[in-house]
């Protein structure tokens, strides 16, 4: 087992202080886990950050660990019924955003004027949407990144190498068809806790 690399920091603006016991948990986490970080947090200030492969419940408290251990703020979207005593709360002391995928008009402008009225803000989305397989990823991390004009952040949880990779930030281009395909081969060889093939 490789030793744990040490943890790349974020922007001291996007960094959150939730005091020295999470920080503490958060690291450990890791190190015990046998999970080490890659990569770095890019210099810029507001991106999308997209996390993949999603195949399991075990993928929140990685996500959470790194959290903390790096002492990242950091924003997300939940399922609403998710957001519900005990566990609101702390699911939105964590970051995170209840939206209600039946009725989710109008969340891709929210996030956007989210990016516009914030000096600094990463949005974490996992575009699989589920964790089951996917036929295709769902396309609203693309389109408040171009809205937003704000560049994506790969990032991979590779379960088979215990590595949580921060990939460099890709700038997209407007052009869809052509970016996704070119996004989703940055996690074609990363294997989630279950095996399952990438869309």
């Amino acid at each position: 087992m490789k030793p744990a690399a040490a943890h790349p920091l974020p922007p001291a603006i996007l960094r959150q202080d939730r005091g020295w016991f999470w920080r503490a948990f958060g690291k450990a986490y890791l190190r015990l886990a046998g999970w080490r970080v890659e990569g770095a947090f890019p210099e810029a200030t507001k991106c999308v950050a997209v996390v993949a492969p999603h195949t399991s419940n075990w993928d929140f408290p990685l996500g959470v660990a790194l959290v903390f251990a790096v002492e990242l703020r950091v924003s997300w979207l939940g399922k609403h019924s998710l957001f519900k005593a005990p566990f609101k709360g702390f699911l939105r002391w964590l970051g995170g955003i209840p939206v209600d995928r039946r009725a989710s008009h109008g969340v891709v402008e929210a996030c956007v004027k989210a990016f516009e009225s914030s000096p600094a803000l990463i949005l974490g989305l996992a575009p699989e949407g589920t964790r089951k397989g996917v036929s295709r990823w769902r396309t609203g991390f693309y389109q408040i990144a171009v809205g937003a004009g704000v560049p994506i952040l790969p990032v991979s949880f590779d379960f088979a190498e215990h590595v949580i990779h921060l990939m460099p930030p890709f700038s997209p281009s407007g052009n869809l068809e052509q970016d996704l395909p070119l996004i989703q081969a940055l996690f074609r060889e990363v294997r989630g806790l279950r095996t399952r093939p990438l869309a």
